[in-house]
């Protein structure tokens, strides 16, 4: 793709610093090796330098976002650059109001982004990457087939036009979907042309990879990802509709990577937009549209105690620990119910 642009640099509002805390965004496939002695390393550093969020390791590589000063995320992403294959990863930066993260993770996993197909490496196959300012010669081509690889609530709150959106609920779902679909793509004799995008850039670089061992190869992945194509694609450019899905507390981010206007209900970890909010079925940190009527009496009364604590909390100016225990708690049933499916579409021979 080499399509010239004739558009003005974007500088959004989020990077005047008038927001107190800088966000950092990245990912990057290499080859590591001493894993437990990368994540001490690493811990200690973002804990020296007052980082928090969530960082993951694999033998592919490295994945996450972390938020603190503007010195402390300069000085962490300066080390991240001195690890293998890393010199030259590429990071999303935007600006929050507050500290998007309660603590500082760094985890070892099989997979730094879990799609769960043996012998398909991104490091190896891959891909053509598409730079943001090329994506919307791309996309209004006819014959380029666009795929959303997100989940199917992130693709809820916003995508960009005429994207196909698997409706899966994990990534793991995404190889057996495409599977299932592919004669869709090659109906007709024809050799189509697929375009992937995802978040950060990850997910779609991974299905891209993964596309590729099918057999097909004219595949083209958003570089950067969404957050890059909303930081740098002005508005009245963008062919992005709504906002995009972020895992930490700003919930949604728009144009410029500004904070968005959805919140999380604190009882399923579902988005909520302002109409969402102004439902009958909406009781805060209770249930919203997406959760009533899924509680017990037992468990709504105790959503109803930890949403009771975190006010008295907010009015003391503290943070309440509970809340986000119960959280914690939401995201690991969740996480359970995922691996539930799973092993029911294993034995009904799905997957």
């Amino acid at each position: 793709m080499t399509t010239a642009s004739t558009t003005p640099a974007f500088s959004p509002a989020q990077d005047d610093n008038t927001l107190p805390y800088r966000v950092a965004a990245l990912y990057r496939f290499t080859a590591f090796k001493n894993l437990p002695e990368i994540r001490d390393a690493l811990l200690h550093t973002c804990t020296e330098q007052g980082v928090k969020g969530i960082l993951l390791l694999a033998h592919e590589g490295i994945n996450g976002t972390i938020a603190g000063s503007d010195a402390g995320i300069e000085a962490v992403v300066a080390y991240i650059r001195t690890l293998p294959g890393c010199a030259a990863i590429e990071v999303k930066f935007s600006r929050a109001p507050s500290m998007p993260f309660l603590r500082m993770k760094v985890r070892l996993k099989k997979e730094i982004v879990t799609m769960g197909v043996a012998d398909m490496d991104p490091n190896k196959t891959v891909g053509t990457y598409v730079a943001p300012a090329e994506w919307n010669a791309l996309l209004e081509d006819p014959d380029t087939i666009l795929i959303d690889t997100r989940n199917d609530y992130e693709v809820a709150v916003g995508t960009f036009r005429g994207a196909t959106d698997p409706r899966t609920k994990t990534f793991r779902e995404f190889p057996e979907w495409f599977r299932k679909n592919r004669d869709t793509f090659t109906k007709e004799g024809r050799k189509p042309r697929l375009a992937m995008f995802c978040t950060g850039g990850i997910r779609c670089e991974k299905a891209t990879a993964f596309v590729k061992t099918e057999g097909f190869d004219e595949v083209y992945h958003l570089q950067g990802g969404i957050l890059k194509y909303l930081e740098t694609v002005p508005e009245q450019d963008s062919l992005w509709q709504g906002e995009c899905f972020v895992f930490d507390q700003r919930v949604t981010v728009g144009h410029g990577l500004t904070p968005g206007a959805m919140e999380l209900c604190h009882a399923c970890r579902a988005p909520l937009s302002p109409q969402d909010k102004a439902s009958p079925l909406y009781e805060a940190g209770v249930s919203c549209p997406t959760c009533h009527g899924q509680w017990d009496a037992k468990r709504h009364a105790r959503h109803a105690e930890r949403e009771h604590q975190t006010r008295l909390a907010a009015a003391r100016g503290d943070t309440h620990l509970g809340a986000n225990m119960e959280e914690e708690r939401a995201r690991k049933r969740q996480r359970q119910e995922e691996n539930i499916r799973h092993q029911n579409a294993m034995r009904e021979g799905l997957e």
